[in-house]
């Protein structure tokens, strides 16, 4: 493997898939959900992307699924059996400690910011994350952002961090040596590319904190389900023994895990588009692709630069990495063309001869030899049935890191799943409210509304991202008492659902699950799966998920 030192002709070189458009610097933008400023206006529908995955992506030949011998497991001979238990890989994959490459490990030592000024755009967790650990390694850093006051501002100015708020950023811009971007700032904002164009390296936030981690990393996207799939990972590999941290897009940002990261450690990382838009040597040991459907659409140009955003988790993989595939997903498949990493696959419901895959009722590693049971189906306490994809690609993770059937097992079991992900709040009367408002996309929101038979009444709407409405049809005509439209997109939603259910008005979210028990039968179901982002009435998905759970709270 080769790669050139970073220099100021470096970062920055490639020309980032998105949006030509002149999007505003988001301060908190740590949730991956619509532009500011671009809620009054619906964004365009371009359709599905699956059923037609070669106009995605590029095809650049037969994706390599692995048959001869496999990249070495992270264990080494030193994976020790529990009493009764059975390592899932087997000591002839030529297992290896973990050791980074000799390369990659000078590169890394190469890179230093030591006296550079260096500009942080977006004062949320990832960028305060970033710029104390600029600090420590020396930097001089001022943090930017369009807001006047930011909470955190008597720690950052007492750690030596210059802060430029509620000014004019691209100004700020023209001063540094190197540009670091929380993932809300656009890589294509006016003052960003001014600056790249002037030969200012432009990276973001992961890529800063990835130049001095000592282990490992197992980097996580698609369109949903990356929350829970690298919850899952982590504690399977917990389970296992493992040194782990998870955090990314979750939980802590990169840059805060430097300090703890040592050469034993495995980094699982919840990776979005925001985040891969702005890489360049970041190399996941494991990068994972749990699925693709449009989203994100107000920020990206398109769904082409949208999956473009996505694939480059693989563009820095290697021939000893590994790439884990859902082959049931199409698009995905034609995505995975892109690596040149080992292929791993799982599927739930396509026929594979090889991966993970399901057998009488158990989650198994199927290989040419026959298949080794991982976990059973009734360990999995998860609503939602479309939440077994991200059980299999935690356990195939895992499985390829060393962890034992027992180790899966016990995380699974242990595991009641994620605040608003598909949460059972409550019962009212019979009726189950569930609260689903990370199902900020068309396609989130469709699994969620698929996971229940009948009896349902849906709490749609928000800031409209862009995809498609009308594909929630089908499910919501066969489930459905009816829909209740919040938000800025409760016009867009009785548009595109009110000749196939009822739809009903609401001005809040209490008012909405008060609406929703009146309608609700018993044994019924109220679901919040809004199909839409939250920043026109809520800071986050979090903060509209809190306001749904009080609400339901209240009538208990």
């Amino acid at each position: 493997m080769v790669q050139r030192l970073p220099g100021r002709d470096l970062h920055g070189r490639r020309r980032v898939a998105g949006a030509r458009r002149r999007d505003r610097y988001r301060g908190d933008a740590d949730q991956a959900g619509a532009a500011a400023g671009r809620g009054r206006r619906s964004v365009r529908a371009r359709g599905a992307v699956g059923r037609h995955p070669g106009g995605v992506v590029q095809a650049d030949g037969q994706a390599r699924l692995q048959d001869g011998s496999a990249p070495p497991s992270l264990r080494a001979d030193r994976l020790e059996r529990a009493q009764g238990d059975c390592p899932l890989r087997d000591r002839r994959n030529h297992l290896r400690a973990l050791q980074p490459d000799d390369v990659e490990a000078a590169v890394r030592s190469a890179f230093t910011v030591a006296g550079r000024r260096v500009v942080v755009v977006g004062a949320a967790r990832s960028g305060i994350a970033a710029a104390e650990l600029l600090i420590e390694r020396g930097a001089r850093v001022t943090l930017t952002d369009l807001r006047a006051e930011v909470p955190e501002a008597g720690r950052l100015r007492s750690a030596g961090v210059t802060l430029a708020l509620g000014g004019d950023v691209d100004q700020t811009l023209t001063s540094a040596e190197l540009i670091v971007l929380s993932p809300g700032v656009p890589a294509t904002a006016p003052g960003v590319s001014r600056a790249r164009a002037e030969g200012i390296p432009v990276i973001g936030e992961v890529e800063l904190a990835s130049r001095w981690l000592a282990g490992r990393v197992i980097a996580i996207t698609g369109t949903k389900g990356k929350s829970t799939t690298a919850s899952l990972t982590g504690r399977m590999l917990e389970a296992a023994g493992f040194k782990v941290t998870v955090g990314g897009n979750i939980g802590a940002p990169l840059s805060a895990q430097v300090s703890v990261s040592t050469a034993d450690t495995l980094h699982v990382v919840e990776t979005s588009s925001f985040q891969l838009e702005t890489i360049d040597t970041f190399h996941p040991w494991v990068a994972v692709m749990l699925n693709f459907s449009p989203d994100h659409l107000d920020r990206h140009l398109n769904v082409e630069a949208y999956a473009a955003a996505k694939t480059r988790i693989f563009e820095n993989q290697t021939a000893g990495d590994w790439a884990v595939i859902n082959a049931d997903d199409p698009t995905v498949l034609q995505m995975a063309r892109k690596t040149r990493a080992a292929i791993r696959l799982f599927a739930r419901d396509r026929s594979i001869a090889e991966g993970t895959a399901i057998e009488d009722q158990w989650i198994v590693e199927r290989r040419r030899r026959g298949s080794t049971p991982l976990l059973p189906l009734d360990a999995i306490h998860l609503l939602g049935a479309h939440l077994v994809y991200d059980v299999m690609a935690a356990a195939t993770v895992s499985a390829l890191a060393g962890a034992t059937a027992t180790a899966l097992t016990r995380a699974v079991e242990g595991f009641g799943g994620l605040e608003h992900a598909m949460e059972l709040v409550g019962e009212v009367n019979g009726v189950r409210f569930v609260n689903d408002s990370k199902a900020t996309n068309v396609e989130s929101a469709l699994r969620s509304i698929e996971s229940f038979e009948s009896g349902l009444v849906a709490i749609i709407g928000g800031r409209f991202k862009g995809g498609d409405l009308r594909l929630l049809r089908d499910a919501l005509g066969a489930r459905a008492r009816a829909v209740i439209a919040i938000g800025e997109a409760a016009p867009l939603v009785r548009d595109a659902l009110s000749d196939i259910v009822a739809v009903h008005d609401a001005a809040s979210v209490g008012e909405a699950v008060a609406i929703g028990l009146a309608l609700a039968t018993p044994a019924g179901v109220v679901l919040l799966a809004p199909a839409c982002a939250s920043f026109d009435m809520f800071r986050d998905y979090a903060d509209r998920g809190r306001a749904f759970k009080e609400a339901v709270k209240k009538l208990l």
